[in-house]
């Protein structure tokens, strides 16, 4: 009897064991504030809008100990519109991060719909607003399409060595009969130390769609952005260059004309950006500031420059209040438009106040 009392408390240690070494997250995001927008052809409009400091999403993440230092891991995040309940994309129930892989400590390889390494540089590094709220540097910053995710993309991160680490991405085009058309390659470079993040980011991909007359399938755009911020305790200040060379390499976030131009705006094939930004904590609260310019090299000149400040404040780990304000002057025609998080925004100037919750 003790015999088998004993085997089966031995079982029933392992199985707890095995159940500690595997794990499912549910998490998410829901954010939902009031936008005012300004100077568009259409003139001024009021909306509940969702996702402006953060997109609203609904997310599974996992991860199993295989052993010897060894894990698997997933996530499954779909994104939806908080102010209807709709989809982000209809007919895509994972749209925002659907990846599989394994983790070790010679790094993570992980294979599915992920984040470019440009767009983490982006708005991991770069930008104080975090790509959200009136002030997101995606309202000139090229991050619209593909840049931002890519499918069908395996990718490697390395382990960081004295403060150094890498990033590789790879996406097959998969088009049938054309190995080229839709090809997506980035790479990343960080440091972290002390107070200082640095990262050396460039994404590099090729006409999306193959036959087209006109395009030729190796047509590419080139994205490389040096971005870093220094946290010197009272703030923490931003800095990023961005280079964009070729097709795609500055596409548009709004494309239906919103000034009204007698031609419309063009997209630029050769531009560069400067950001300049900063966030200020006191207690609860959270300053954040920045300024961009767009400087578009093409014949047609059509440069940008965004101002931006906005301000959160924590009610809880999981809670916040946010306000923000962001106003783009336009040069030659160009048309940029303020947008936020998840909305290309439809005029010049924007306001917007709301609140976030993270589960």
């Amino acid at each position: 009897m003790k015999k088998t009392l004993t085997a089966i408390a031995i079982i029933g240690a392992f199985s707890s064991l095995a159940q500690a070494q595997s794990s499912v997250t549910v998490y998410g995001i829901v954010d939902a504030g009031i936008v005012r927008e300004q100077g568009g052809v259409n003139g001024s409009s009021t909306n509940i809008s969702s996702g402006v400091g953060s997109a609203s999403r609904l997310g599974f993440r996992g991860t199993e100990d295989l052993g010897n230092g060894v894990s698997a891991l997933f996530v499954l995040e779909g994104g939806y519109r908080l102010d209807t309940g709709a989809s982000d994309v209809s007919g895509a129930i994972f749209n925002r991060q659907a990846y599989v892989g394994l983790k070790g400590g010679a790094g993570t390889l992980t294979l599915g719909r992920q984040y470019t390494p440009y767009y983490n540089a982006l708005s991991q590094v770069a930008d104080p607003f975090g790509a959200g709220y009136a002030g997101s540097a995606k309202n000139l910053m090229p991050a619209a399409g593909v840049n931002t995710r890519a499918s069908n993309a395996i990718v490697y991160v390395s382990p960081a060595v004295n403060g150094f680490s890498g990033e590789l991405s790879y996406s097959l085009a998969e088009q049938g009969g054309n190995s080229v058309a839709g090809r997506q390659v980035g790479a990343a470079l960080s440091f972290g130390a002390g107070k200082l993040n640095a990262r050396l980011a460039h994404n590099h991909r090729n006409n999306d769609v193959a036959g087209v007359a006109g395009v030729q399938d190796r047509d590419i755009g080139r994205n490389t952005l040096l971005a870093a911020n220094y946290d010197f305790g009272v703030a923490k200040a931003y800095a990023a260059y961005g280079i964009n060379e070729g097709l795609n390499s500055s596409p548009l976030a709004n494309t239906s004309n919103p000034f009204g131009s007698a031609v419309a705006p063009r997209a630029s094939l050769d531009s560069r950006d400067m950001l300049i930004g900063v966030q200020v904590p006191f207690g609860a609260n959270a300053l954040m500031a920045s300024f961009i310019r767009k400087d578009d090299r093409s014949a047609f000149n059509q440069d940008a420059d965004q101002w931006a400040i906005g301000l959160t404040r924590s009610l809880s780990k999981r809670t916040s209040l946010y306000t923000s304000y962001g106003k783009i002057k336009n040069k030659n025609g160009a048309g940029y438009t303020v947008g936020n998080n998840s909305d290309v925004g439809s005029g010049d100037t924007a306001y917007n106040a709301g609140v976030r919750h993270a589960f």
